[in-house]
């Protein structure tokens, strides 16, 4: 009886994953040879941050935003309806705002992501490795300017300063 309200009733179990066209096998279709789709992958329907990406972001729970200091505690039911009413109004306003805004949000982030990955790919990349090109010829040309005027001149100032000696002594 006690085990029955451990787990919340939306947890799924483990494994239960969505495959996009998802069909069962049989005899037959194993030995059919299909054409992986690439752009199609399994979404874990359980744990949906497996890189950790929102860890530190937006785990607010009841107790990070509300608490009630010892000495100033409010009616024991007034406590419990706070809470309840806090995490059920996130719960339901965050499932209705990603039915609401998510897919059309999805669909600005992938056309942004596209079109950040299509200039990266085709104009940042392609003028680097110009530039990288041509800065090695440049910095050639002025390696050899540096050795041809420069080091001549800061040799002869050194040898130049070479025999100076400074002493200090202390007056009393």
């Amino acid at each position: 009886c006690v085990n029955e309200f451990l787990h919340s009733p939306f947890i799924r179990k483990q494994g239960n994953i969505y495959k996009p066209n998802n069909k069962d096998m049989d005899n037959d279709s194993l030995n059919e040879k299909t054409m992986e789709d690439l752009h199609t992958k399994e979404i874990d329907l359980v744990n949906r941050d497996p890189k950790r990406v929102n860890d530190d972001v937006v785990k607010v729970d009841f107790e990070d935003v509300i608490a009630e200091p010892a000495g100033t505690y409010s009616f024991d039911g007034v406590w419990k309806a706070s809470f309840t009413t806090f995490t059920v109004t996130k719960y339901w306003c965050y499932r209705l705002l990603t039915a609401l805004v998510g897919i059309p949000l999805a669909l600005i982030w992938g056309i942004f992501f596209a079109i950040l990955s299509f200039i990266h790919i085709w104009a940042v990349v392609p003028c680097v490795k110009s530039y990288l090109i041509e800065i090695h010829c440049v910095s050639r040309v002025y390696s050899i300017c540096v050795h041809t005027f420069c080091d001549p001149l800061f040799e002869a100032m050194g040898k130049c300063f070479s025999s100076i000696r400074i002493s200090m002594t202390k007056e009393v």
